[in-house]
């Protein structure tokens, strides 16, 4: 009797050991790219405090960090080591490196420029990839990212917290409203010398107005001035949406928008939960939340803004902006 007792309780105690082990494979494992924004301690925090609810925690990271952007070089160092002594994550030493340990990556680095770069390894691992805004430093570095991810077959997306507000995300369906006729949407706008003017910051404000109006702006016209900046884009039905930026007095995010039925205030801002909601969704099911083509769009109207600055304002064509910047993307992969 005490032996069949004994083998019933080895049999246990490996069955427990092998489902023990089959829930530890079952964990999404994330990896961050780019340790120098607040954005690594947020979304880790948020993702690893719910692991065992959505199945997915961030385990690894590379610091990255760019020498010549202050808020990338003075903070990368400390974010790093609350990473690594808060939450645990083994910080590794290339992006490769850290492809071979995760299943899913955040690409964090505040600094734009350097993405297309870091994005390379992750699409040939064929590694899902989020980034975070400014998806790069360009447009032709937007469009580069997409291709390559579309050739691999990596789902691949970006967005910023902002488009996932409630009030926001479901004003294009909102009954109430009855269609968006026009969006005037506004938000701080900080500038940062190595990015177009409104891809450090005003980016958030876009991506509300995107949100809100769907893709199919055609043309883009800016007035700028030290504290304010005031983009408005035509839309190919003749809507109208404008930004517009704040570097002086109060501000804040927000939108007005002009519906068929009604004119109303977008939803306030709801943090990260939204977003962080989102990525985990499209790491468990490899379908990117924006499409890449509305992405793409979102970017050149931005792209668009500086060039009418720089033509005093004149009328600036996206898909103009969309073909250059695709031709000299042909014309660097020769």
């Amino acid at each position: 009797m005490k032996r069949i007792v004994c083998v019933v309780a080895v049999l246990i105690v490996a069955l427990g050991s092998v489902g023990q082990a089959q829930s530890q494979e079952k964990v999404f494992r994330l990896g961050l790219i780019g340790l120098d924004t607040s954005h690594v301690i947020a979304f880790t925090g948020a993702i690893n405090k719910k692991t065992s609810e959505h199945g997915c925690k961030v385990v690894a990271g590379y610091p990255g960090g760019s020498p010549d952007v202050p808020s990338s070089a003075n903070r990368v160092k400390g974010y790093t080591k609350q990473l690594r002594e808060k939450y645990g994550l083994e910080i590794v030493d290339s992006i490769e490196e850290l492809c071979g340990k995760v299943d899913g990556v955040l690409l964090e680095s505040v600094d734009g420029r350097p993405h297309l770069k870091q994005a390379r390894p992750v699409i040939e691992a064929g590694t899902p990839l989020f980034i975070d805004k400014p998806m790069a430093g360009n447009l032709a570095d937007v469009i580069e990212i997409f291709r390559l991810a579309k050739e691999k077959n990596v789902p691949c997306w970006s967005s910023s917290s902002l488009r996932f507000s409630p009030g926001v995300v479901d004003a294009r369906s909102d009954p109430d409203i009855g269609g968006v006729m026009g969006c005037a949407a506004y938000g701080p706008c900080s500038l940062e010398p190595h990015h177009p003017d409104l891809y450090w910051y005003g980016v958030h404000g876009v991506e509300m107005l995107f949100t809100i109006m769907g893709p199919g702006c055609e043309t883009v016209t800016r007035t700028q001035t030290d504290g304010f900046e005031l983009v408005v884009g035509k839309w190919s039905d003749g809507r109208i949406g404008t930004f517009r930026g704040i570097r002086k007095g109060k501000s804040g995010y927000g939108a007005t928008i002009f519906g068929a039925k009604k004119i109303t205030p977008a939803g306030e801002y709801a943090g990260y939960g939204p977003l962080v909601d989102e990525i985990i969704k499209f790491f468990k099911t490899g379908k990117p939340a924006v499409p890449a083509a509305e992405t793409i769009e979102m970017f050149a109207f931005m792209s668009a803004a500086d060039v009418s600055k720089a033509k005093g304002g004149s009328v600036v064509s996206i898909r103009k902006l969309i073909d250059e910047a695709k031709q000299a993307n042909a014309a660097r992969r020769k």
